[in-house]
C-alpha cells in the first residue's frame, strides 16, 4: 500500500508530508533491519526522475526498519538541496554537475565523472552535506533527432551537426527549453565548444514536452533532450554523441545531512546496491513508464525494488 505525498511548499522550507507506509521488509537491503528506530525525511525535485529516486531512498529506508516521512516534489533545483542542508529532511538523490555549477557556483565542468563527484563531496563536506558514491545515471543534455532525420542526414556526434550546419545551414534547426538557449552549459556553450553559428530563425523555444513531440514530428531537425528521459526510447529517438564531452556530468548520487549520516551511518550501506543499479537505460524505462504509460512514480519505484529484489 503506497500513500502519496501531499507537499506544500513555502519558499524554500518545507511545511508538510505523509508518512512513507509501504508494505516492505528487507531484501539484499535492509537485513537487519540497521535503521530501526531513525525516523527519517527524504526529500527530491519535483520531476519525474527525482520523484522515483527519491521514492527509492525512501522506501529503502522502510525496508530498513526506519519510519520514513515522504517530502518528495519540491519545485525549483533549490528546494531540496536546502531541506537537506538545514536538516528539514535527511536525504536526496542530486546531481554532481547541478551542485558544481548551480549550488557551488563554478563555472567549468570536471570532464572525468568520479573526478567531478570527488570535487563535489570535498567542497560540499563544510556545507552539512555529505556525497555518498555516485551511479552511473547521467541525467545530462544532449540533442536527439527522429529516425527518419537520422536516415537523411546521419548524424551520429555533435562535430557532425556542427559539420552539417556549416555545409547546409537551413538543414540544422533546434527546439530548445528558454533555460538551456541561455545557459552557459547550454545551447550559447554548445554552440561555441562546436564552432557553431546558428541563425535565429532555427532556433525555436518552447516547454520540455512539447520538445519531444515536435522532434517526433520532425518540426526541427534537433530537439533539447535529457539523457534518462524515457521519450526517447518510446519515440525511438537517435541521441547525438557529445564526442568533445562539452556537456557536464550529472550523475545522481545520494546527498546526505552529514549530522544525519553520523547518527545512523548504515544509511550508507543501505542506498549503496540501490545507487550501483542505477544506469541511463534503468532511468529511461522507468521514466518511460511514468511519462508514457501514466504510472505513479512511488509505484514504479516500488515495483523495481521488488523486481530486483533489493526489497521484499
Amino acid at each position: 500500500m503506497t500513500v502519496g505525498a501531499l507537499v506544500v511548499v513555502s519558499g524554500c522550507g518545507l511545511t508538510s508530508g505523509s508518512p512513507m507506509v509501504d508494505d516492505v521488509g528487507p531484501g539484499t537491503i535492509g537485513r537487519g533491519e540497521p535503521l530501526k528506530g531513525a525516523h527519517l525525511t527524504v526529500t527530491s525535485k519535483e520531476f519525474t526522475e527525482q520523484l522515483i529516486l527519491g521514492a527509492m531512498m525512501g522506501i529503502a529506508f522502510e525496508a530498513a526498519g526506519a519510519d520514513v516521512l515522504d517530502r518528495t516534489g519540491i519545485q525549483g533545483s533549490i528546494g531540496a538541496r536546502e531541506a537537506v542542508k538545514s536538516g528539514d529532511a535527511d536525504g536526496m538523490y542530486e546531481y554532481t554537475g547541478t551542485a558544481w555549477i548551480t549550488h557551488l557556483g563554478n563555472s567549468e565542468p570536471i570532464t572525468d565523472p568520479m573526478k567531478q563527484w570527488e570535487a563535489v563531496r570535498a567542497a560540499d563536506l563544510k556545507n552539512g552535506l555529505t556525497w555518498l558514491p555516485p551511479s552511473a545515471l547521467n541525467n545530462t543534455y544532449a540533442l536527439a533527432m527522429n529516425q527518419a532525420n537520422f536516415k537523411k542526414y546521419g548524424t551520429k556526434t555533435l562535430s557532425e551537426v556542427a559539420a552539417l550546419a556549416a555545409k547546409n545551414p537551413g538543414a540544422v534547426t533546434v527546439c530548445v527549453e528558454s533555460e538551456f538557449a541561455n545557459r552557459a552549459d547550454g545551447l550559447p556553450g554548445m554552440q561555441k565548444a562546436y564552432g557553431m553559428d546558428l541563425p535565429a530563425k532555427n532556433i525555436t523555444q518552447m516547454d520540455t514536452g512539447i520538445i519531444y513531440t515536435q522532434v517526433k514530428k520532425g518540426s526541427c531537425t534537433y530537439g533539447e533532450a535529457f539523457t534518462t528521459d524515457g521519450r526517447i526510447k518510446s519515440m525511438n529517438l537517435a541521441v547525438m554523441a557529445d564526442d568533445k564531452k562539452f556537456f557536464p556530468n550529472y550523475n545522481a548520487a545520494p546527498e546526505i545531512n552529514t549530522k544525519a549520516l553520523k547518527k545512523w551511518p548504515a544509511i550508507a550501506k543501505v542506498l549503496d546496491p540501490i545507487t550501483k543499479k542505477l544506469n541511463n537505460t534503468v532511468a529511461r524505462t522507468l521514466n518511460a513508464k511514468v511519462d508514457v504509460d501514466g504510472e505513479d512514480p512511488h509505484q514504479v519505484a516500488l515495483d523495481w525494488m521488488k523486481a530486483e529484489g533489493l526489497v521484499k
